[in-house]
């Protein structure tokens, strides 16, 4: 326990133990070193303890422990989050209350094709649980085998999959939320018609834990599909695979259910540091286009569809070259270049990453304008960019010169924050796509965000957490 620990301190760290288990109740410092620290080390913090409960019960017992003494409440999943908000602010009086125990699918319903998993469940393991009834559940990213659907939930989670499927939101039918003063919001009916008043589950979505801690949820489940179909294309021209989606998404009816696009540099440095990384083609071209599309049946007409398509790009030049998997293991091939681009750029140095949206009408227009303003910043910068071209969804992270001293790149942060996110004001796009805002992004959102919108978010918050318990200092602005 640390030394600084008051008396009051001690009497609720000893409630805590009385309520969840000793075992349960971590207060060591370099014991809760994990759950301090997220994965980018941009912020680190400082907490009483880490509490583990088992179930909602638990929870709830915790969270009413935690409003008498007046210490506030960081809920964490996976601790995947890249922008600090499941991190404790040091200066705050708080416990970090782990979801993970709360693992458990309580049921799995083909007839309505849903699903009701505890917060602390694996993505990977929702998925499989899924498959297991022959039905997909398509939220996707890289890091789905660590996170937990809780976390998703909080940051309202994008992915692959979101062009057909929609991120995390549209995949909750009804959530389990213990709210600040301990009572519990039960809504895991999934229900698809129930206009009853106010939609309350979409409040807690995409709010980080900020206006209470997600238990459970009921989620959208889909038929699985029998074909996939997988390509990988090299481009001149944003603009043009942009043409080209919306003419497979016309021409399929719908059935394209990935389209990420991938820059020259991140094809690089996923060749150059990923195992097991080959270049689907030999052509070198600025852009790559990653196109899958799925379907139910056995027919080939999906098949033929893509292959028309792609024959009649490279006949009129805006496909300059591509190939399509011929069967699933070649397809994940692809797949993985892509997942390990944000691993490899690790290994070029330092990284000022940003998560935005654009319309996707105006995403080429952005790319293109907003790259030469980098380059007339600092020569030599590489932009790494890559992400949900579907969606209008673009990882637009850069990668310091090479030789640069990192720190000092690093220090550029937030003048490279200014040019990117006042070129996406511009283009009336986003500065937080599906990573959330955390800590990293308040100031910005501060920024950006409409005073209207801000005042009515700071209203919600004092209305459903007057004590400010719930991850104080994440999302919302300082007045």
């Amino acid at each position: 326990m640390p030394p600084s620990t008051s008396l009051n301190s001690v009497q609720f760290l000893q409630q805590l133990c009385n309520l969840v288990g000793a075992d349960q109740v971590v207060s060591n410092t370099a014991a809760m070193s994990d759950w301090m620290t997220e994965p980018r080390g941009l912020f680190t913090g400082e907490a009483l303890a880490v509490v583990r409960p088992a179930d909602t019960a638990e929870v709830i017992a915790i969270v009413k422990a935690s409003a008498t003494a007046g210490v506030s409440i960081v809920p964490q999943g996976g601790n995947t989050g890249l922008c600090g908000g499941a991190t404790p602010i040091p200066k705050n009086r708080s416990i970090v209350l782990s979801l993970s125990r709360l693992n458990q699918i309580r049921s799995v319903n083909p007839a309505t094709n849903s699903l009701t998993a505890e917060a602390g469940c694996i993505v990977a393991n929702i998925q499989q649980a899924a498959a297991d009834a022959e039905r997909l559940f398509p939220l996707s990213f890289a890091a789905d085998g660590t996170a937990q659907v809780g976390g998703a939930i909080g940051t309202n989670a994008g992915g692959t999959n979101v062009l057909r499927y929609g991120n995390t939101r549209e995949l909750v039918r009804g959530l389990e939320v213990v709210l600040p003063n301990g009572d519990l919001l039960d809504d895991l009916r999934g229900l698809r018609k129930d206009n009853t008043g106010y939609n309350l589950t979409h409040l807690f979505i995409g709010a980080e834990g900020t206006l209470g801690v997600v238990t459970a949820a009921n989620l959208k489940l889909f038929a699985a599909p029998s074909q996939r179909h997988t390509a990988w294309l090299a481009i001149n021209r944003i603009a043009d695979g942009i043409d080209l989606l919306i003419d497979l998404q016309q021409l399929s009816g719908g059935a394209v259910s990935g389209c990420e696009l991938i820059s020259a540099t991140s094809l690089e440095f996923a060749l150059r540091h990923q195992l097991g990384c080959r270049a689907p083609l030999e052509t070198d071209t600025s852009w790559y286009l990653l196109l899958e599309l799925t379907g139910t049946g056995h027919n080939q007409a999906l098949a033929s569809l893509l292959e028309n398509r792609l024959a009649s790009g490279l006949e009129n030049g805006t496909v300059v070259d591509a190939v399509i998997a011929q069967n699933l293991q070649q397809g994940e091939t692809f797949w993985h270049i892509r997942e390990g681009i944000s691993e490899a750029q690790k290994h070029e140095g330092g990284s000022i990453k940003h998560d935005i949206a654009l319309p996707i009408h105006r995403l080429a227009e952005f790319v293109d304008t907003t790259v030469p303003l980098l380059h007339q910043q600092m020569p030599g910068i590489r932009p790494c960019i890559f992400g949900h071209l579907g969606d209008g969804n673009l990882h637009f992270n850069l990668t310091q010169p090479a030789g640069m001293d990192k720190a000092e790149f690093l220090g550029r942060w937030s003048t490279f924050n200014r040019i990117v996110h006042d070129q996406v004001e511009k283009f009336g796009g986003s500065i937080s796509a599906e990573h959330g805002i955390g800590q990293l992004k308040r100031g910005e959102l501060a920024r950006y965000k409409s005073p209207v919108a801000l005042n009515l978010m700071r209203q919600i918050k004092q209305a459903i957490d007057p004590q400010n318990l719930m991850n104080p200092g994440k999302v919302l602005p300082d007045e």
